[in-house]
C-alpha cells in the first residue's frame, strides 16, 4: 500500500490505506485545523527531528475506556496518603518540555521536536489541548498532556521524576474524564505501563466507531477552566 503524501489540501486518506506499521501519510503541516481533523479521524502526527511529518493510524489501537482504569494496592495507598497533588492546565509547556526530555531507547529520539511543541501550545491557547501536573511539594515530578473533542480525550505523552507520579496524573485524568462524560481515551501506542492500568488494545475499525461516536457527545471546554483537581474518589 503507497504512503500518501499531503497537499495544502486539509484532507487525509481513509485509514484503511495504512501501512501494516500504521503509517499513513507523509507531509502537510502542523496547523490547529490539519491536528484536529487527523484526531476526528483517528490520525495523528508523530516524527523526529530532520524527517518530514508522519501521520499515523495503528491496528490494533490502544484505548483506555474510563470505566475501565485499574488502580493497584500500592497506587492507591499513595494515592490516599496524599503526598501528591493534581492540578489542571498550569504548566502545559513545561509538562511537554519535560515528556520531550524523558530517556528514550538508544539511537530513539524523541518526536516532540520544537515544531510539535509550538503547535501543541497554539491548541492549548485554543482551548483543546490540556495538561494534568503531579507535584511533590512545589516541584513538577510528573504530569501528561493530550487533546480533548467531544467526549474523547486523546492521550499524546507522559512523563515522571518521582516514582508513581504519572500514574497518579492519569487516575486524575481519568476520574474528571468520568465526571464529565468522557467515553474514551485514545492511548495511540500500546505500553505495559499503560496496560497495566486497563488500557487493552482493539481493532482500529472498532476503535474508529467507537471516536465517532464519543465525539459526537457535545461536551464544553468551560469544563477545562479549573486549576487544582480534587482528590480521586
Amino acid at each position: 500500500m503507497p504512503v500518501f503524501r499531503l497537499s495544502k489540501s486539509l484532507v487525509f486518506p481513509p485509514a484503511d490505506y495504512a501501512e501494516a506499521d500504521g503509517l499513513l501519510a507523509v507531509g502537510g503541516d502542523l496547523s490547529p485545523e490539519r491536528i484536529l481533523l487527523a484526531y476526528r479521524q483517528g490520525i495523528f502526527p508523530w516524527y523526529s527531528e530532520n524527517l518530514p511529518i508522519l501521520w499515523w493510524t495503528p491496528d490494533p489501537r490502544l484505548v483506555l475506556f474510563p470505566g475501565e482504569l485499574k488502580i493497584s494496592r500500592s497506587l492507591l495507598r499513595v494515592l490516599r496518603k496524599r503526598v501528591f497533588h493534581a492540578t489542571l492546565n498550569r504548566a502545559f509547556r513545561e509538562v511537554m518540555l519535560r515528556c520531550a526530555s524523558v530517556p528514550r531507547k538508544q539511537n530513539e529520539g524523541t518526536w516532540i521536536v520544537p515544531e510539535m511543541i509550538e503547535a501543541y501550545c497554539r491548541l492549548h491557547r485554543l482551548g483543546y489541548a490540556h495538561s494534568v501536573e503531579v507535584w511533590y511539594e512545589d516541584n513538577l515530578v510528573g504530569g501528561l498532556y493530550g487533546i480533548a473533542m467531544g467526549g474523547v480525550f486523546f492521550g499524546e505523552s507522559m512523563f515522571f521524576s518521582r516514582s508513581d507520579a504519572s500514574k497518579v496524573a492519569l487516575v486524575h485524568l481519568v476520574c474528571i474524564l468520568r465526571q464529565w462524560g468522557f467515553e474514551l481515551i485514545d492511548c495511540q501506542v500500546t505500553t505495559a505501563h499503560l496496560m497495566s492500568m486497563g488500557a487493552r488494545e482493539i481493532p482500529r475499525s472498532e476503535f474508529l466507531t467507537h471516536l465517532a461516536a464519543a465525539l459526537r457527545k457535545p461536551v464544553s471546554h468551560e469544563l477545562w477552566n479549573v486549576d487544582v483537581l480534587p482528590e480521586p474518589s
